[in-house]
């Protein structure tokens, strides 16, 4: 895939993504904390668990102040069967007083602060900075990191090497869309095993790198 082949790209993707379902994360783009929040339950977690989860806690508590005095166990039952729920409940505490203590009970909005908090990589990190506040940054997870390898856009190891990549490369104004657009279709077309090669709508513009097998 060419730089002068992304406009198109990507106009297709906007028009194939509406046929299916929001990652369970766009979902709950109302204010930065419930962005970070729902990033940190959707890790190791199906988009299914991940919105029902997501939901209920939001039910009991969307702020900080709200949060901090759920108790620990609580938080667990609301979030289970998230992965990891009981280490990700506590961790959930632990950032909300971090939030009071050190933001006024804010969400921090570079990059540096949000990666300073207890379980909050760089996924979800970028995911705050974008849906959470509207600002240009790009986050990349599998999906983004398998696609555009295998496109030939990039030729990296890592996620965070994609990342670096991307910043390098991708025009700004995909910054903001890459990741939604990218793990709709990557969960329904451009999956990792035997992707739907033959009803991809971009599959005249992709290398198919590293694609054994196709269907």
């Amino acid at each position: 895939m060419r730089d002068r082949d992304i406009p198109a790209v990507f106009r297709i993707l906007k028009e194939a993504v509406q046929a299916w379902r929001l990652p369970a994360v766009g979902h709950f783009t109302s204010t930065p904390f419930t962005v970070l929040i729902s990033c940190l339950l959707s890790l190791r977690t199906q988009d299914k668990t991940t919105y029902a989860a997501s939901a209920r806690l939001f039910d009991l508590a969307r702020d900080p102040q709200t949060m901090v005095g759920l108790a620990v166990d609580t938080i667990e039952k609301c979030i289970y069967p998230v992965g990891f729920y009981k280490t990700k409940a506590k961790t959930i505490r632990e950032i909300c007083r971090i939030l009071l203590d050190a933001y006024d009970g804010g969400v921090p909005h570079e990059l540096d602060d949000l990666l300073r908090l207890p379980g909050v990589g760089r996924k979800t990190a970028n995911l705050v900075v974008t849906l959470g506040f509207g600002k240009p940054g790009i986050c990349v997870d599998t999906h983004v990191h398998r696609i555009t390898n295998r496109w030939g856009y990039v030729q990296t190891k890592t996620p965070d090497q994609t990342e670096t990549a991307l910043r390098q490369k991708l025009p700004r104004r995909y910054w903001l869309v890459i990741n939604d657009l990218l793990v709709a279709y990557g969960q329904n077309i451009c999956k990792p095993i035997s992707p739907l090669c033959s009803a991809c709508s971009i599959q005249r513009f992709c290398d198919r790198s590293e694609v054994a097998r196709s269907r």
